[in-house]
C-alpha cells in the first residue's frame, strides 16, 4: 500500500460511517488503529536535511517503505539541484547494489561538490565514513575508513582536504543513554570507552586522533582557518558526564586544548564567528543530551591561547580568555541550532511559545529579529550566505516534506507523501495563566467533536492529556503518531508545555528546580480546565499519559488527583530516591535537584509519586524497557507493585532488549496500540467497559 492509504483506510471508514448516520451531527466510526498504523507507517519520514555551502544542491536522508527483508534503520540519500528541483532526485548511496542499509549523517564538501556520509554497506553492521562526488559523477563513493568502534558526525574541514569525525575505538555496543544498555554479570568493573575527535584524510582515507585520549567530546566545530576545533567535552563516562561539559580549543596539528568557558549549565552547538575572533554556543538549564534548548552566548577567542588542559587535571579559565556574553537573556524563547553566515548576523532556530522560530541577533548590539515563526516543525540547512536554505516541514495535520528558498519563502521540493489525508478535527493554542506563569500547549480536537456550526449541544469527546518528557523540552506541532491515532480513535489530544518546558525563555525552563510535580503539575491541571472551558471535551472522561519525565507526570498524577479515569504511564520515576541510585545518568539531577540524594534526601522524596501511592484509584497500565539505562524498569516494577497490592487496576508490560527510545517496529506499535486499548476500556462512557486486550509484547 502507498504512503498516501492513510487517507484511503481512514476516509472510506469515514465516509461509511457518515453514509448510514441517522442523527443530526454524525459522529464518525472509530477506525481500526492497527490499520491506521500501518498507513502511518508508510508515510515518508525525513531524518536530515543538507544544503550544500554554495546553495547549488539540497541533500536529504529518507526512510524506506517497510516490508521483508529491509533494516528497520534503512533509509536512503537522495540529492536534487537547485536549479533543475522538479527533475528526480539523485540517489547516493555506498551500497553496491542498492540494497537499503543504515544511511545518514551528511555533510557537504566546502566547494559543495562532494558529500561525506555514514553507511552500514559494507562488511559488518559498524558505521563508515564515505565519499561522493555528487557534481563530476566519477563513480561510486569511497570507503575512507574501517574503524572497529563507533564513527559518527562528519564535518569537512574548511580546505576542504580532510573530513573530521567523531569515533569511539574497539566497540560497537556504546549505544548512548537511550538504547538498551550492555548486560553487566560477574564482577562489575567501570569501563568508559571514550569519544575522541579524528580527522580522516580523503586523499588516502588515513585517520589520525587529535583530542586527547581522557576527554569525552559530545560536539565540535572546525574554525574558519582549520587551524582548530572548538568542542564541548567531559571527563568520561560521557553519556553521565555530559552535564558538566565545558566548552575548549583543541588545536588540530597538535590536539593541545585550552578551556574557553565553564557553563553554570549545560552547552551545545558550539559555532565560529566568520573571522574565528568568537565563538557562540548554546547555554541553559537541559535535561537531556541532544535535545537543545537554552540562551545563545558568545565567547571571544584569543589569537595565542594559554593554560592548556591535561585530562583529568582541574579547569581553570585562562587569564586572556574574556567572560562569555549572554545575547538573549530574557527572550521569551529558547535557541536549538546556531548558524554564524556573516561577522553581524547569527542565526538560530528556535522554540516560541509553541511555535518554530528562525531568529536573527546582532553580536555587537544584541538586537533581535524574527525572521520567521510558524506553528510547525522545522528541520532547516543553511548555506554559507545565511540567506538561502532547505528545510523539512510538518504539522499535526501535514505530513513532512523538504522545502528550500530563503528563509520563509519556500518552495516545496519533496512531495512523497502528497496523498496522506489525516482525519483531525480543530487545531488550538491553548494558553492560560498559572501562579502568575503564562503557559501554552495545543489542543487536537477529532473529527467526531462538535463545532459551533454545527449546532450539538451537550455532545462531547474523551480527552487524553499528554505530558512530554524533559522536562526541558516542548511541544511544537509535529506529525505524531501517537497524536494522529489518538485523534482518528475520537480522542481530543491535550499537550501542555509547563514550568520546566522550552519556548518561553530561559527563567520558565528553570522554573521548576527542586519543584517537580509541584508546580509544573499545577499548570497541567489548570491547562486541563482552561481547555474544559472552551472545548467540547466530557470532564468524567479524561485520561493522563507521558514518557520517561511525562511517564513520571502520569504517576504522580494518579497520586495527586481522582480526575483521571485512566493513565498510562511509560519509562516513568515512581521513586526518586531509588532512581538515583540505580540510573546511569545521575549527574542530570543535580542541576535540578541542587544536591545528591545522599545530601538532601527529603528534596527527593517530596517528588516521589510512590509516596503517596495509597491516593491511586485510577486504572494504570505501565510500559518499559527492559535495558533501560536512563530510567532503570525497576521503577516500572516498584510502581506496578504498589497498585497491584492496593487492588487498584494495573497491567505492567517490559519490552524485551529496548532502551529508553524504543527501536523495534515491532514493539514501537504495541506500545501505541496497547495504550489506545487501555484508554478504550477505561475511557468508554457508560456501563461495562470491555476488558483491554492482552497483547504479549513482540519479541
Amino acid at each position: 500500500m502507498r504512503a498516501g492509504s492513510l487517507g484511503l483506510v481512514v476516509g472510506c471508514l469515514l465516509s461509511s460511517a457518515l453514509a448510514s448516520a441517522a442523527v443530526p451531527v454524525p459522529v464518525p466510526a472509530r477506525p481500526e488503529a492497527g490499520a491506521v498504523y500501518d498507513a502511518l507507517q508508510r508515510t515518508v519520514r525525513f531524518r536530515q536535511v543538507a544544503l550544500s555551502p554554495d546553495g547549488a544542491r539540497v541533500a536529504w536522508v529518507e526512510s524506506v517503505p517497510a516490508k521483508e527483508g529491509v533494516p528497520a534503520e534503512a533509509m536512503k540519500l537522495q540529492v536534487v539541484e537547485r536549479a533543475h528541483p522538479d527533475r528526480p532526485p539523485m540517489r547516493v548511496t555506498a551500497s553496491k547494489d542498492a540494497t537499503p542499509c543504515a544511511e545518514g549523517s551528511l555533510a557537504w564538501s566546502p566547494d559543495g561538490q562532494r558529500l561525506a556520509f555514514l553507511s552500514t554497506a559494507g562488511e559488518g553492521r559498524a558505521r563508515q565514513l564515505y565519499v561522493a562526488d555528487v557534481a563530476g559523477a566519477s563513480g561510486p563513493p569511497r570507503r575512507l575508513t574501517t574503524v572497529k568502534g563507533l564513527v559518527s558526525a562528519p564535518k569537512w574541514s574548511p580546505d576542504g582536504r580532510s573530513v573530521g569525525v567523531l569515533v569511539i575505538e574497539g566497540t560497537e555496543d556504546a549505544q548512548g543513554p537511550r538504547g538498551p544498555a550492555a548486560r553487566e554479570t560477574g564482577v562489575v568493573q567501570e569501563s568508559h570507552p571514550v569519544k575522541r575527535f579524528a580527522v580522516v584524510s580523503v586523499e588516502d582515507g588515513r585517520l589520525r586522533f587529535v583530542s586527547p585520549a581522557g576527554l569525552f567530546i559530545h560536539e565540535y566545530a572546525w574554525s574558519p582557518d582549520g587551524a582548530r576545533v572548538a568542542v564541548t567535552a567531559s571527563p568520561p563516562p560521557g553519556d553521565a558526564n555530559w552535564w558538566v561539559a565545558k566548552v575548549y580549543a583543541v588545536e588540530t596539528a597538535t590536539g593541545e586544548t585550552s578551556l574557553l568557558h565553564a557553563p553554570q549549565w549545560q552547552v551545545a552547538e558550539p559555532t565560529w564567528s566568520p573571522d574565528g575572533r568568537q565563538l557562540a554556543f548554546v547555554e541553559g538549564l537541559m535535561s537531556d543530551e541532544g535535545n537543545t534548548g537554552g540562551d545563545v552566548w558568545t565567547v571571544s577567542v584569543p589569537e595565542r591561547l594559554a593554560a592548556k588542559v591535561r585530562p583529568g587535571a582541574k579547569a581553570v579559565l585562562p587569564a586572556r580568555v574574556p567572560p562569555a556574553r549572554n545575547l538573549t537573556e530574557g527572550l521569551k524563547a529558547s535557541a536549538t541550532d546556531l548558524f554564524w553566515p556573516a561577522p553581524e548576523r547569527l542565526l538560530f532556530a528556535a522554540q516560541a511559545q509553541g511555535e518554530s522560530a528562525l531568529v536573527a541577533v546582532s553580536p555587537t548590539a544584541g538586537d533581535v529579529t524574527v525572521l520567521w515563526k510558524g506553528a510547525e516543525n522545522v528541520q532547516v540547512s543553511l548555506a554559507r550566505d545565511g540567506v538561502a536554505s532547505a528545510v523539512v516541514r510538518d504539522s499535526f495535520t501535514q505530513p513532512p516534506e523538504v522545502w528550500m528558498g530563503p528563509v520563509g519563502a519556500w518552495t516545496q521540493v519533496t512531495r512523497l507523501n502528497a496523498d496522506v489525508r489525516v482525519p483531525v478535527g480543530d487545531v488550538r493554542s491553548v494558553t492560560w495563566t498559572s501562579d502568575g506563569h503564562q503557559v501554552q500547549g495545543w489542543l487536537v480536537l477529532p473529527v467526531s467533536a462538535p463545532t459551533a456550526a454545527s449546532g450539538a449541544k451537550g455532545a462531547k469527546v474523551p480527552m487524553v492529556t499528554v505530558v512530554h518528557g524533559g522536562p526541558a523540552a516542548g511541544i511544537t506541532p509535529g506529525f505524531s503518531p501517537q497524536t494522529l491515532l489518538m485523534a482518528a480513535r475520537g480522542y481530543a489530544v491535550f499537550m501542555p508545555n509547563p514550568r520546566g518546558s522550552y519556548g518561553q525563555g530561559e527563567a520558565f525552563v528553570q522554573a521548576n528546580r527542586r519543584d517537580f510535580g509541584q508546580g509544573d503539575f499545577r499548570d497541567v491541571m489548570s491547562g486541563v480546565d482552561a481547555v474544559l472551558a472552551s472545548a467540547p471535551v466530557d470532564p468524567a472522561r479524561q485520561g493522563i499519559t507521558g514518557w520517561s519525565y511525562g511517564g513520571f507526570m502520569a504517576m504522580w498524577a494518579v497520586t495527586q488527583t481522582q480526575r483521571f479515569q485512566a493513565a498510562v504511564a511509560g519509562a516513568g520515576i515512581a521513586n526518586w530516591q531509588s532512581y538515583y541510585g540505580t540510573n546511569h545518568i545521575d549527574t542530570w539531577m543535580l542541576p535540578y535537584f541542587g544536591a545528591s540524594v545522599y545530601d538532601e534526601p527529603e528534596v527527593y522524596t517530596r517528588s516521589s509519586p510512590i509516596n503517596a501511592v495509597k491516593q491511586v484509584r485510577t486504572p494504570t497500565l505501565v510500559l518499559h524497557g527492559e535495558r533501560d539505562v536512563e530510567v532503570p524498569a525497576s521503577q516500572g516494577y516498584e510502581f506496578h507493585k504498589a497498585l497491584k497490592a492496593l487492588g487498584v487496576k494495573t497491567q505492567l508490560v517490559i519490552y524485551a532488549d529496548e532502551g529508553h527510545g524504543f527501536r523495534k517496529p515491532e514493539h514501537q506499535k504495541d506500545r501505541l496500540l496497547r495504550t489506545l486499548d487501555w484508554f478504550d476500556a477505561n475511557l468508554t462512557p457508560a456501563a461495562p467497559a470491555p476488558a483491554p486486550k492482552v497483547r504479549a509484547p513482540a519479541r
